[in-house]
């Protein structure tokens, strides 16, 4: 899988913390590290013409050429989903796919993990949510977020860690599943066009890695699952026709899910 060149940095101000998680990366992912020397996130692109990868004293922050501002990790919706949730609300991902208490829940298209941490939530944990992440960075920034985010919230918190990451792309690891193995597979394209999202999802949308929904996918994903395929796609997306999935009509959003059912 064809990874982008990156650098690791170190904070603007670096100490011994920031010097330990640039190490982590490191190890994660293989990048050279550079020393900062006071020098710009702006002024290490143009010198080394790599992307760049922050470990500061909070968090990891991936600076990606032409991007107008860092990725990085945070539950973005997730977190007020599940107050929602908490408050007896129905989240529309939990309707569309049916879930239960104890399913196995796999994630094609994991990026921030907000519609995995909903899933894990709901299926307890008695459950499996794997979730997949074909951009290495991505995969390695969400990870450690999920294990280190700072909440006060027990139930996410809980629902962050029984995620497992898995740095691999879609098609790829479904092939390599049995048969029926999975409850439900989800399927997140990202959007072929923007939407109102919050602005790290804007930054996730130039950081990852962004395919097509294509036959092979779908058929892959109907032999996994066990019960239903669920996709999650803009009001007006081609998705829902051209591969027969049942569309939940959501007319407050122009966020729609799309189910096909054994």
């Amino acid at each position: 899988m064809h990874e982008r060149m990156t650098i690791i940095t170190t904070a603007g101000r670096p100490d011994e913390l920031s010097d330990e998680l640039a190490q982590k990366a490191h190890r994660a992912l293989g990048f050279p590290i550079v020393p900062r020397n006071k020098r710009s996130v702006q002024r290490l692109q143009k010198e080394y013409g790599k992307d760049v990868l922050v470990a500061g004293k909070e968090r990891y922050e991936l600076f990606r050429i032409g991007m107008e501002k860092p990725f990085f990790f945070h539950p973005n919706s997730a977190a007020f989903r599940l107050k929602r949730v908490q408050q007896g609300e129905t989240d529309p991902l939990i309707e569309a796919s049916g879930l239960k208490i104890g399913d196995h829940f796999l994630d094609c298209t994991l990026g921030l993990a907000s519609d995995s941490i909903i899933a894990a939530n709901h299926i307890g944990k008695s459950g499996r949510c794997m979730g997949l992440e074909a951009d290495a960075t991505v995969a390695f920034l969400t990870q450690v977020g999920l294990q280190t985010f700072a909440t006060d919230s027990s139930i996410l918190s809980e629902a962050m860690a029984a995620i497992e990451v898995m740095h691999m792309e879609a098609v790829e690891f479904l092939i390599t599943q049995k048969t029926a193995s999975w409850d439900v597979v989800y399927i997140d394209p990202m959007f072929s066009s923007p939407i109102e999202e919050s602005s790290n999802f804007s930054a996730l949308r130039q950081a990852g890695v962004h395919k097509t929904l294509t036959e092979e996918w779908v058929r892959e994903a109907l032999r996994v699952c066990k019960r239903s395929v669920v996709v999650k796609e803009r009001y007006d997306s081609v998705v829902f026709d051209q591969f027969a999935f049942k569309r939940t009509i959501r007319p407050s959003s122009k966020i729609h899910f799309g189910t096909i059912t054994k």
